[in-house]
């Protein structure tokens, strides 16, 4: 009868080391144990549909997706470049584009203030020279959105490039391709998963932003409050609510990391 208690190597996991990983495990089971103990179920339906949840959800959508196609515009080619071309400071500018992975999004909206604000480095001049003010409009929540989740795609996608074989893109040269051949027929295609999961990750990060959003963009109804933030609020108002909105992002997010297991997780 072969031990549960065995790792692959075949070494009996210690007794003090299985009782600590319960204890870590149940200090993540524990607070969601609680969200579905305390779940409204008999009026979550009713508070899912109302006007404010479906406004705060619809918006969270629209940004959501816009931080996502935009990532994927200006993320993709930034992924490529990393990967594929050497050149000074390279290694300083991967660090400051995946910065807003570790960066306290309280500080991340700040320094969008700085930049996009009407007294910032780029702000000031579009305002000026074409009357656009991002910060606390819709577009300001997407700015936020984007600036925070586009380094998962970024480095999913760099990962994927810098696994791939090359000879296929050699091989694509050799019989006469041209560039944008090369990459639309078969670079794009071998690192589609790369791609998919970068694009999953940096949506599901943009859903639940926070931090930078209520910074750059404000908690404005209709405008910028997207989910995360009409959660923040109903706490004080309306906790009923708050709980049912946050059982939704848990859900995506749940939903996210197992579609993804494979390529993060690794499935057994």
């Amino acid at each position: 009868m072969a031990s549960s208690q065995r790792n692959p190597r075949g070494f009996p996991a210690p007794p003090l080391f299985i009782g600590l990983a319960g204890l870590g495990a149940a200090f993540f089971l524990l607070p969601l144990a609680g969200l579905l103990v305390r779940t409204p179920w008999g009026s979550a339906w009713q508070l899912l549909t109302s006007p404010e949840a479906l406004t705060a959800l619809r918006l969270s959508l629209l940004a959501s997706l816009s931080a996502t196609a935009i990532a994927l515009i200006v993320g993709v080619p930034l992924a490529w470049i990393f990967a594929r071309i050497a050149f000074p400071g390279r290694a300083v500018l991967r660090a400051l584009t995946v910065l807003p992975m570790v960066l306290p999004p309280v500080v991340g909206g700040v320094a969008l203030l700085a930049a996009f604000g009407r007294r910032g480095l780029v702000g000031t001049w579009l305002e000026q020279a074409f009357g656009i003010h991002i910060p606390f409009t819709t577009a300001g929540a997407i700015l936020a959105e984007s600036f925070v989740a586009m380094p998962f795609l970024v480095i999913t996608v760099e990962a994927g490039l810098r696994g791939m074989d090359l000879r296929f893109e050699d091989a694509a040269r050799t019989l006469g391709a041209r560039r944008w051949t090369v990459l639309w027929r078969v670079t794009l295609p071998l690192v589609r998963p790369s791609l998919v999961a970068g694009a999953v990750l940096c949506w599901a990060r943009a859903l639940g932003e926070f931090g930078a959003t209520i910074t750059f963009a404000g908690n404005f109804p209709g405008r910028t409050q997207t989910m995360p933030l009409a959660v923040y609020l109903a706490l004080e108002t309306n906790p009923d609510a708050a709980i049912v909105l946050s059982l939704v992002l848990l859900a995506v997010s749940l939903a996210v990391l197992i579609g993804l297991r494979d390529r993060w997780l690794g499935a057994s």
